[in-house]
Protein backbone atom coordinates (compact mmCIF):
# COMPACT_ATOMS: atom_id res chain seq x y z
CA UNK A 1 0.00 0.00 0.00
CA UNK A 2 1.20 3.12 -0.54
CA UNK A 3 0.07 7.49 0.39
CA UNK A 4 -0.26 9.74 -2.00
CA UNK A 5 2.93 11.85 -3.14
CA UNK A 6 3.62 14.48 -1.01
CA UNK A 7 3.87 18.24 -3.20
CA UNK A 8 7.25 18.66 -4.03
CA UNK A 9 9.68 21.65 -2.81
CA UNK A 10 9.14 24.12 0.44
CA UNK A 11 5.85 24.93 0.87
CA UNK A 12 5.07 28.04 3.43
CA UNK A 13 2.37 28.65 5.26
CA UNK A 14 1.23 31.74 7.44
CA UNK A 15 -1.53 32.88 9.25
CA UNK A 16 -2.65 35.34 12.32
CA UNK A 17 -1.32 33.06 14.53
CA UNK A 18 0.98 29.83 14.83
CA UNK A 19 1.37 27.30 17.36
CA UNK A 20 5.02 26.95 17.66
CA UNK A 21 7.56 25.03 20.00
CA UNK A 22 10.76 26.06 21.58
CA UNK A 23 12.59 24.83 24.66
CA UNK A 24 10.34 21.91 25.50
CA UNK A 25 7.38 23.75 25.00
CA UNK A 26 4.67 25.36 22.86
CA UNK A 27 4.54 29.31 21.95
CA UNK A 28 1.99 31.31 20.28
CA UNK A 29 3.92 32.82 17.66
CA UNK A 30 1.50 36.31 16.04
CA UNK A 31 1.52 36.51 12.54
CA UNK A 32 3.99 33.56 12.30
CA UNK A 33 5.06 31.15 9.29
CA UNK A 34 6.02 27.26 9.06
CA UNK A 35 7.84 25.70 6.33
CA UNK A 36 7.40 22.22 5.48
CA UNK A 37 9.41 20.38 2.47
CA UNK A 38 8.85 16.42 1.96
CA UNK A 39 7.34 15.86 5.05
CA UNK A 40 9.08 17.35 7.62
CA UNK A 41 8.64 20.52 9.10
CA UNK A 42 12.05 23.02 8.47
CA UNK A 43 11.31 26.01 9.87
CA UNK A 44 8.54 27.95 12.30
CA UNK A 45 9.04 32.01 13.35
CA UNK A 46 8.81 34.70 10.75
CA UNK A 47 10.42 36.00 8.11
CA UNK A 48 11.72 33.16 6.32
CA UNK A 49 14.36 33.73 3.70
CA UNK A 50 14.76 30.80 2.11
CA UNK A 51 13.16 29.98 -1.36
CA UNK A 52 9.50 28.53 -1.47
CA UNK A 53 7.41 26.47 -4.34
CA UNK A 54 4.36 27.63 -2.76
CA UNK A 55 2.94 30.33 0.01
CA UNK A 56 -0.67 29.86 1.02
CA UNK A 57 -1.62 32.70 3.79
CA UNK A 58 -4.58 31.37 5.98
CA UNK A 59 -5.57 34.68 7.26
CA UNK A 60 -7.31 34.97 10.55
CA UNK A 61 -6.68 31.37 11.56
CA UNK A 62 -4.41 29.40 13.93
CA UNK A 63 -2.48 26.67 12.44
CA UNK A 64 -1.18 23.91 15.21
CA UNK A 65 -0.28 20.79 15.44
CA UNK A 66 -2.40 17.62 14.59
CA UNK A 67 -4.15 16.21 17.40
CA UNK A 68 -3.35 12.72 18.57
CA UNK A 69 -6.40 10.85 19.96
CA UNK A 70 -4.98 7.23 21.50
CA UNK A 71 -8.57 5.86 21.86
CA UNK A 72 -9.97 7.03 18.06
CA UNK A 73 -13.55 6.28 17.46
CA UNK A 74 -13.40 4.02 14.26
CA UNK A 75 -16.80 2.89 14.90
CA UNK A 76 -20.09 3.58 14.11
CA UNK A 77 -21.17 5.01 16.95
CA UNK A 78 -22.99 3.04 19.86
CA UNK A 79 -23.02 5.61 22.59
CA UNK A 80 -26.26 6.79 21.45
CA UNK A 81 -28.01 3.35 21.78
CA UNK A 82 -26.84 3.83 25.81
CA UNK A 83 -27.15 7.49 25.86
CA UNK A 84 -30.71 7.29 27.55
CA UNK A 85 -31.40 3.73 27.51
CA UNK A 86 -29.89 2.32 30.69
CA UNK A 87 -29.02 -0.19 32.37
CA UNK A 88 -26.47 -1.60 29.93
CA UNK A 89 -27.29 -5.19 30.72
CA UNK A 90 -30.71 -4.72 29.88
CA UNK A 91 -30.51 -2.74 26.46
CA UNK A 92 -27.93 -5.25 25.15
CA UNK A 93 -25.05 -3.85 25.90
CA UNK A 94 -23.94 -6.91 27.85
CA UNK A 95 -24.10 -10.47 26.36
CA UNK A 96 -26.65 -12.49 27.78
CA UNK A 97 -25.99 -16.43 28.42
CA UNK A 98 -28.28 -17.55 26.05
CA UNK A 99 -26.82 -15.73 23.24
CA UNK A 100 -23.46 -16.48 24.19
CA UNK A 101 -24.31 -20.25 24.40
CA UNK A 102 -26.56 -20.46 20.90
CA UNK A 103 -22.77 -18.99 19.52
CA UNK A 104 -22.07 -15.50 18.73
CA UNK A 105 -21.89 -14.43 15.41
CA UNK A 106 -20.54 -11.19 13.39
CA UNK A 107 -23.08 -8.57 12.55
CA UNK A 108 -21.41 -7.26 10.31
CA UNK A 109 -20.01 -8.22 6.94
CA UNK A 110 -16.35 -7.20 5.94
CA UNK A 111 -17.11 -4.81 3.43
CA UNK A 112 -19.23 -3.18 5.78
CA UNK A 113 -16.17 -3.17 8.73
CA UNK A 114 -14.11 -1.83 6.21
CA UNK A 115 -16.64 0.80 5.02
CA UNK A 116 -17.08 1.58 8.93
CA UNK A 117 -13.22 2.53 9.10
CA UNK A 118 -13.01 4.10 6.04
CA UNK A 119 -16.22 6.51 7.51
CA UNK A 120 -14.40 7.12 10.86
CA UNK A 121 -11.43 8.02 10.05
CA UNK A 122 -12.41 10.46 7.39
CA UNK A 123 -14.12 12.19 10.36
CA UNK A 124 -11.31 11.53 12.76
CA UNK A 125 -9.21 13.64 9.60
CA UNK A 126 -12.21 16.49 9.97
CA UNK A 127 -12.11 16.90 13.51
CA UNK A 128 -7.73 17.94 13.17
CA UNK A 129 -6.91 14.44 14.22
CA UNK A 130 -3.94 13.39 12.54
CA UNK A 131 -2.47 10.70 14.60
CA UNK A 132 -5.29 8.33 15.82
CA UNK A 133 -5.49 4.68 17.48
CA UNK A 134 -8.45 3.26 16.46
CA UNK A 135 -11.22 1.93 19.31
CA UNK A 136 -14.59 0.21 18.52
CA UNK A 137 -16.88 -1.54 20.37
CA UNK A 138 -16.96 -5.63 20.40
CA UNK A 139 -20.53 -5.89 22.03
CA UNK A 140 -21.43 -6.81 17.53
CA UNK A 141 -18.75 -9.18 16.87
CA UNK A 142 -18.29 -12.74 17.13
CA UNK A 143 -15.45 -12.51 19.84
CA UNK A 144 -12.35 -10.06 18.84
CA UNK A 145 -11.29 -8.12 15.57
CA UNK A 146 -9.13 -9.55 12.99
CA UNK A 147 -6.37 -9.10 10.88
CA UNK A 148 -8.26 -9.19 7.51
CA UNK A 149 -10.30 -6.02 9.08
CA UNK A 150 -7.40 -4.23 10.03
CA UNK A 151 -5.80 -4.91 6.90
CA UNK A 152 -8.62 -3.04 5.10
CA UNK A 153 -8.10 -0.14 8.03
CA UNK A 154 -4.63 0.04 6.87
CA UNK A 155 -5.39 0.36 3.44
CA UNK A 156 -8.13 2.99 4.55
CA UNK A 157 -5.90 5.12 6.27
CA UNK A 158 -3.28 4.83 3.81
CA UNK A 159 -5.22 6.08 0.71
CA UNK A 160 -6.94 8.76 3.52
CA UNK A 161 -3.28 9.66 4.37
CA UNK A 162 -4.19 9.35 8.18
CA UNK A 163 -1.51 8.11 10.53
CA UNK A 164 -2.63 5.03 12.42
CA UNK A 165 -1.66 2.71 14.57
CA UNK A 166 -3.54 -0.17 14.07
CA UNK A 167 -3.81 -3.99 15.88
CA UNK A 168 -7.16 -5.81 15.99
CA UNK A 169 -8.40 -6.08 19.90
CA UNK A 170 -8.69 -9.48 21.12
CA UNK A 171 -9.70 -11.24 24.50
CA UNK A 172 -10.26 -14.34 26.46
CA UNK A 173 -13.04 -13.31 28.62
CA UNK A 174 -16.52 -11.56 28.38
CA UNK A 175 -18.97 -10.27 30.35
CA UNK A 176 -22.31 -12.61 30.60
CA UNK A 177 -25.65 -11.89 32.02
CA UNK A 178 -27.50 -14.73 33.68
CA UNK A 179 -31.06 -16.00 33.37
CA UNK A 180 -31.34 -14.06 36.72
CA UNK A 181 -29.85 -10.95 35.92
CA UNK A 182 -26.06 -11.65 37.36
CA UNK A 183 -23.62 -10.22 35.55
CA UNK A 184 -20.67 -13.25 35.41
CA UNK A 185 -17.81 -13.82 33.15
CA UNK A 186 -17.00 -16.56 30.32
CA UNK A 187 -13.43 -16.90 29.53
CA UNK A 188 -11.82 -18.86 26.50
CA UNK A 189 -8.30 -18.21 26.75
CA UNK A 190 -7.50 -20.54 24.53
CA UNK A 191 -9.41 -18.66 21.68
CA UNK A 192 -7.86 -15.34 23.12
CA UNK A 193 -4.11 -16.37 23.20
CA UNK A 194 -4.80 -17.40 19.27
CA UNK A 195 -6.03 -13.95 18.30
CA UNK A 196 -2.69 -12.57 20.53
CA UNK A 197 -0.67 -14.45 18.10
CA UNK A 198 -2.79 -13.21 15.22
CA UNK A 199 -2.45 -9.78 16.26
CA UNK A 200 1.78 -9.81 17.40
CA UNK A 201 1.77 -11.43 13.25
CA UNK A 202 -0.16 -8.35 12.04
CA UNK A 203 2.59 -6.32 13.94
CA UNK A 204 5.10 -7.99 12.33
CA UNK A 205 3.60 -7.46 9.02
CA UNK A 206 2.18 -4.13 8.88
CA UNK A 207 4.42 -1.90 10.95
CA UNK A 208 5.91 0.99 9.45
CA UNK A 209 3.66 0.66 6.23
CA UNK A 210 2.77 3.12 3.69
CA UNK A 211 6.20 5.00 3.77
CA UNK A 212 5.98 4.76 7.57
CA UNK A 213 2.39 6.13 8.10
CA UNK A 214 0.69 2.75 9.40
CA UNK A 215 2.70 1.72 12.70
CA UNK A 216 1.19 -1.06 14.78
CA UNK A 217 -0.27 -1.95 18.74
CA UNK A 218 -1.19 -4.27 20.39
CA UNK A 219 -4.92 -3.71 21.67
CA UNK A 220 -6.31 -6.32 24.69
CA UNK A 221 -9.75 -5.18 25.37
CA UNK A 222 -10.50 -4.79 28.70
CA UNK A 223 -8.46 -5.65 31.82
CA UNK A 224 -11.89 -7.72 32.93
CA UNK A 225 -11.63 -9.45 29.58
CA UNK A 226 -8.44 -10.67 29.93
CA UNK A 227 -6.68 -13.25 32.01
CA UNK A 228 -3.36 -12.98 33.24
CA UNK A 229 -1.60 -15.77 30.74
CA UNK A 230 -3.01 -13.11 27.87
CA UNK A 231 -1.84 -9.92 29.79
CA UNK A 232 1.27 -11.34 30.15
CA UNK A 233 1.97 -12.58 26.91
CA UNK A 234 0.69 -9.11 25.88
CA UNK A 235 3.28 -7.34 27.77
CA UNK A 236 6.23 -9.74 26.28
CA UNK A 237 5.47 -9.04 23.32
CA UNK A 238 4.70 -5.22 23.12
CA UNK A 239 8.19 -5.12 24.50
CA UNK A 240 9.93 -7.57 22.01
CA UNK A 241 7.84 -5.81 19.15
CA UNK A 242 8.20 -2.05 20.25
CA UNK A 243 4.82 -1.18 19.84
CA UNK A 244 2.63 0.73 22.22
CA UNK A 245 -0.12 -1.79 24.14
CA UNK A 246 -3.54 -0.25 25.17
CA UNK A 247 -5.99 -2.10 27.90
CA UNK A 248 -9.06 -0.39 28.75
CA UNK A 249 -8.39 -0.06 32.68
CA UNK A 250 -10.26 1.84 35.76
CA UNK A 251 -12.86 2.90 33.68
CA UNK A 252 -16.17 1.28 35.75
CA UNK A 253 -17.24 0.08 39.57
CA UNK A 254 -18.06 -3.39 38.20
CA UNK A 255 -15.04 -3.65 36.26
CA UNK A 256 -13.11 -2.62 39.56
CA UNK A 257 -14.77 -4.53 41.78
CA UNK A 258 -14.82 -8.10 39.43
CA UNK A 259 -11.06 -7.38 39.57
CA UNK A 260 -10.65 -7.36 43.47
CA UNK A 261 -13.16 -10.26 43.60
CA UNK A 262 -10.94 -12.21 41.46
CA UNK A 263 -7.52 -11.34 42.00
CA UNK A 264 -7.87 -9.60 45.59
CA UNK A 265 -6.18 -6.47 44.48
CA UNK A 266 -7.19 -3.43 42.47
CA UNK A 267 -6.76 -3.53 38.86
CA UNK A 268 -3.23 -1.04 38.47
CA UNK A 269 -2.07 -3.44 41.55
CA UNK A 270 -3.06 -6.88 39.72
CA UNK A 271 -1.17 -5.18 36.36
CA UNK A 272 1.79 -4.00 38.79
CA UNK A 273 1.67 -7.79 40.11
CA UNK A 274 1.71 -9.61 36.83
CA UNK A 275 4.62 -7.03 35.37
CA UNK A 276 2.20 -5.65 32.33
CA UNK A 277 3.02 -1.67 33.01
CA UNK A 278 5.63 0.29 31.31
CA UNK A 279 6.13 3.30 29.54
CA UNK A 280 4.47 2.15 26.64
CA UNK A 281 1.45 1.33 27.95
CA UNK A 282 -1.86 3.16 27.22
CA UNK A 283 -4.86 3.20 29.46
CA UNK A 284 -8.14 4.55 29.04
CA UNK A 285 -10.18 5.41 30.90
CA UNK A 286 -8.23 6.10 34.53
CA UNK A 287 -11.53 6.99 35.90
CA UNK A 288 -11.97 4.30 38.82
CA UNK A 289 -8.63 4.60 41.03
CA UNK A 290 -8.17 4.62 45.23
CA UNK A 291 -8.10 7.61 46.87
CA UNK A 292 -11.33 8.98 44.79
CA UNK A 293 -14.79 10.02 44.53
CA UNK A 294 -15.18 7.02 43.26
CA UNK A 295 -13.65 4.50 44.67
CA UNK A 296 -13.04 4.66 48.71
CA UNK A 297 -10.96 1.99 49.02
CA UNK A 298 -7.61 3.26 50.25
CA UNK A 299 -4.63 2.68 47.71
CA UNK A 300 -2.00 3.93 45.80
CA UNK A 301 -3.28 2.94 42.27
CA UNK A 302 -2.14 6.23 40.72
CA UNK A 303 1.48 6.37 42.02
CA UNK A 304 1.46 2.23 40.54
CA UNK A 305 0.89 3.91 36.93
CA UNK A 306 2.97 7.24 37.19
CA UNK A 307 6.26 5.35 38.67
CA UNK A 308 5.77 2.89 35.27
CA UNK A 309 5.71 5.75 33.15
CA UNK A 310 2.31 4.23 31.62
CA UNK A 311 0.26 6.95 30.02
CA UNK A 312 -3.84 7.48 31.03
CA UNK A 313 -5.96 8.08 28.19
CA UNK A 314 -8.10 10.84 29.27
CA UNK A 315 -11.72 10.66 27.53
CA UNK A 316 -13.85 12.96 29.24
CA UNK A 317 -16.84 13.31 26.97
CA UNK A 318 -17.52 9.78 26.94
CA UNK A 319 -16.83 9.46 30.74
CA UNK A 320 -19.23 12.09 31.23
CA UNK A 321 -22.03 11.19 29.12
CA UNK A 322 -21.95 8.06 31.56
CA UNK A 323 -22.23 10.31 34.28
CA UNK A 324 -18.28 9.90 35.82
CA UNK A 325 -15.20 11.87 35.11
CA UNK A 326 -11.72 11.69 36.75
CA UNK A 327 -10.94 13.13 40.19
CA UNK A 328 -9.12 15.14 38.84
CA UNK A 329 -7.01 16.74 35.58
CA UNK A 330 -5.43 18.43 38.10
CA UNK A 331 -5.05 16.01 40.59
CA UNK A 332 -3.55 13.90 38.46
CA UNK A 333 -1.06 16.50 36.71
CA UNK A 334 0.31 17.07 40.22
CA UNK A 335 0.97 13.60 41.02
CA UNK A 336 3.51 13.31 37.75
CA UNK A 337 1.17 11.14 35.93
CA UNK A 338 1.38 10.97 31.96
CA UNK A 339 -1.98 12.10 30.23
CA UNK A 340 -3.10 12.00 26.57
CA UNK A 341 -6.16 12.36 25.12
CA UNK A 342 -8.90 9.80 23.36
CA UNK A 343 -11.94 10.53 21.70
CA UNK A 344 -13.73 7.26 22.27
CA UNK A 345 -17.69 8.12 21.36
CA UNK A 346 -19.14 10.02 18.44
CA UNK A 347 -18.67 12.69 17.43
CA UNK A 348 -15.07 12.07 17.44
CA UNK A 349 -14.04 15.99 18.05
CA UNK A 350 -11.23 16.29 20.14
CA UNK A 351 -12.23 19.90 20.75
CA UNK A 352 -15.58 19.12 22.61
CA UNK A 353 -13.46 16.71 24.45
CA UNK A 354 -11.21 19.36 25.64
CA UNK A 355 -14.03 21.74 26.70
CA UNK A 356 -15.95 19.03 28.29
CA UNK A 357 -12.63 17.84 30.31
CA UNK A 358 -12.18 21.13 31.51
CA UNK A 359 -15.39 21.99 32.94
CA UNK A 360 -15.58 18.49 34.36
CA UNK A 361 -11.79 18.89 35.90
CA UNK A 362 -13.23 22.25 37.35
CA UNK A 363 -16.37 20.87 38.97
CA UNK A 364 -14.44 17.88 40.43
CA UNK A 365 -11.75 20.11 41.38
CA UNK A 366 -14.35 23.02 43.02
CA UNK A 367 -12.05 25.68 41.66
CA UNK A 368 -11.98 27.30 38.39
CA UNK A 369 -8.41 27.86 38.36
CA UNK A 370 -7.29 24.46 38.53
CA UNK A 371 -7.25 23.50 35.17
CA UNK A 372 -5.85 26.17 31.79
CA UNK A 373 -6.74 25.57 28.61
CA UNK A 374 -3.33 25.17 27.19
CA UNK A 375 -2.87 21.97 29.83
CA UNK A 376 -5.66 20.20 27.93
CA UNK A 377 -4.30 21.60 24.65
CA UNK A 378 -0.76 20.14 25.87
CA UNK A 379 -2.81 16.93 26.87
CA UNK A 380 -4.20 16.32 22.96
CA UNK A 381 -0.71 17.09 21.48
CA UNK A 382 2.27 16.95 23.47
CA UNK A 383 1.26 14.29 26.05
CA UNK A 384 -0.09 12.04 23.01
CA UNK A 385 2.74 12.19 21.11
CA UNK A 386 4.95 11.34 23.96
CA UNK A 387 3.15 8.50 24.89
CA UNK A 388 3.81 6.98 21.39
CA UNK A 389 7.50 7.29 22.17
CA UNK A 390 7.62 10.39 19.27
CA UNK A 391 9.04 13.68 19.93
CA UNK A 392 8.45 14.33 16.03
CA UNK A 393 4.72 14.15 16.88
CA UNK A 394 2.05 16.97 18.79
CA UNK A 395 4.48 19.89 18.01
CA UNK A 396 5.80 21.63 15.00
CA UNK A 397 9.36 22.63 15.16
CA UNK A 398 12.03 21.94 12.65
CA UNK A 399 12.55 18.29 12.07
CA UNK A 400 9.03 17.40 13.22
CA UNK A 401 6.63 16.01 11.35
CA UNK A 402 4.36 18.45 8.76
CA UNK A 403 1.37 17.26 11.16
CA UNK A 404 -0.73 20.74 11.03
CA UNK A 405 -3.97 22.11 11.24
CA UNK A 406 -5.89 25.50 10.16
CA UNK A 407 -8.87 26.32 12.88
CA UNK A 408 -10.44 29.32 11.00
CA UNK A 409 -11.08 32.01 13.57
CA UNK A 410 -13.48 34.04 11.29
CA UNK A 411 -16.08 31.46 12.06
CA UNK A 412 -19.08 33.30 13.45
CA UNK A 413 -20.06 31.67 16.73
CA UNK A 414 -16.57 32.11 17.97
CA UNK A 415 -16.82 35.38 18.97
CA UNK A 416 -13.83 37.40 19.71
CA UNK A 417 -10.81 36.60 20.25
CA UNK A 418 -8.20 37.32 22.54
CA UNK A 419 -6.11 34.10 22.78
CA UNK A 420 -6.72 31.15 20.19
CA UNK A 421 -6.48 28.33 22.17
CA UNK A 422 -8.62 29.99 24.90
CA UNK A 423 -11.20 31.01 22.43
CA UNK A 424 -10.87 27.34 20.54
CA UNK A 425 -11.40 25.39 23.92
CA UNK A 426 -14.28 27.95 25.34
CA UNK A 427 -16.52 28.32 21.76
CA UNK A 428 -14.66 25.65 18.97
CA UNK A 429 -15.82 22.75 16.83
CA UNK A 430 -13.84 19.99 15.10
CA UNK A 431 -15.68 21.29 12.15
CA UNK A 432 -13.77 24.72 12.55
CA UNK A 433 -10.89 22.81 11.08
CA UNK A 434 -10.31 24.58 7.27
CA UNK A 435 -7.55 22.77 6.50
CA UNK A 436 -5.78 19.38 7.70
CA UNK A 437 -1.89 18.32 6.29
CA UNK A 438 -0.47 14.88 7.26
CA UNK A 439 3.34 13.87 6.74
CA UNK A 440 3.66 16.74 4.53
CA UNK A 441 0.64 16.09 2.21
CA UNK A 442 -2.78 17.77 2.34
CA UNK A 443 -5.50 15.56 3.27
CA UNK A 444 -7.99 18.24 3.74
CA UNK A 445 -8.79 21.28 1.86
CA UNK A 446 -11.65 24.17 2.51
CA UNK A 447 -13.23 20.67 4.45
CA UNK A 448 -12.69 18.89 1.59
CA UNK A 449 -11.32 15.42 1.46
CA UNK A 450 -10.57 13.96 -1.88
CA UNK A 451 -12.33 11.01 -3.13
CA UNK A 452 -14.89 10.87 0.00
CA UNK A 453 -18.57 11.92 -0.56
CA UNK A 454 -19.77 13.06 3.07
CA UNK A 455 -23.33 13.01 1.73
CA UNK A 456 -23.29 9.24 0.48
CA UNK A 457 -21.17 8.22 3.10
CA UNK A 458 -23.70 9.56 5.94
CA UNK A 459 -26.92 7.64 4.13
CA UNK A 460 -24.41 4.08 3.76
CA UNK A 461 -23.47 4.88 7.53
CA UNK A 462 -27.50 5.51 8.76
CA UNK A 463 -28.64 2.00 6.69
CA UNK A 464 -25.44 -0.16 8.38
CA UNK A 465 -26.57 1.33 11.98
CA UNK A 466 -29.94 0.25 11.53
CA UNK A 467 -29.16 -2.97 10.67
CA UNK A 468 -27.16 -3.53 13.73
CA UNK A 469 -30.35 -2.02 15.99
CA UNK A 470 -32.73 -4.60 14.41
CA UNK A 471 -30.76 -7.20 15.91
CA UNK A 472 -30.77 -5.89 19.28
CA UNK A 473 -33.53 -8.16 20.44
CA UNK A 474 -31.80 -11.21 19.27
CA UNK A 475 -28.51 -10.37 22.13
CA UNK A 476 -31.06 -8.99 24.51
CA UNK A 477 -31.39 -10.43 28.24
CA UNK A 478 -35.54 -11.73 27.89
CA UNK A 479 -35.88 -10.51 24.12
CA UNK A 480 -37.71 -7.34 24.98
CA UNK A 481 -38.91 -5.56 21.66
CA UNK A 482 -36.44 -3.03 20.11
CA UNK A 483 -39.20 -0.52 21.66
CA UNK A 484 -38.19 -1.49 24.98
CA UNK A 485 -34.44 -0.98 24.13
CA UNK A 486 -34.19 1.98 22.94
CA UNK A 487 -36.53 4.29 24.65
CA UNK A 488 -37.95 7.63 22.42
CA UNK A 489 -37.86 11.32 24.08
CA UNK A 490 -41.47 12.02 23.26
CA UNK A 491 -44.16 10.07 22.17
CA UNK A 492 -44.28 9.65 18.43
CA UNK A 493 -46.65 10.49 16.10
CA UNK A 494 -46.68 8.28 13.20
CA UNK A 495 -48.78 9.26 9.44
CA UNK A 496 -51.24 6.47 9.02
CA UNK A 497 -51.07 4.36 5.83
CA UNK A 498 -54.04 5.40 3.54
CA UNK A 499 -57.04 2.89 3.32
Amino acid sequence: MQAARRPEGRILLTARWLVGHRNSRHILIENGEIVFEDGAVVFTGHNFAGEVARRIDYGNALIGPGFVDLDALSDLDTTILAYDNQPAWKKGRVWPRFYLDAGPYEMYSRDELAFQKKHAFATLIRNGITTALPIASLFYREWGETPEEFGDAAEAAAALGLRAYLGPAYRTGNQVVEADGRITTHYDEARGLKELDAAVAFCERFEGAAGGLIRTMLAPDRIETSTAELLKRTAAAGRSLGVPVRLHCCQSKIEYELVLAQHGMSPPEWLEKLGFLNERTLLPHGTYVSGSKHIARPGRDLEIIRDAGSTIVHCPLVSGRHGNAIDHFGRYRALGLKIGMGTDTSPPDMIMNLQVGMILARVMAGNATDVRSEDYYDAATIGGADALGRPDLGRLQPGSRADITVFDLDRPHLGQVIDPIQTMLLAGHGRDFSTVIIDGRFVMEDRIIPEIDEAADKKRAQAQFEGVMARYPERTHGHPPMSEIFSSSYPIARKEAAA
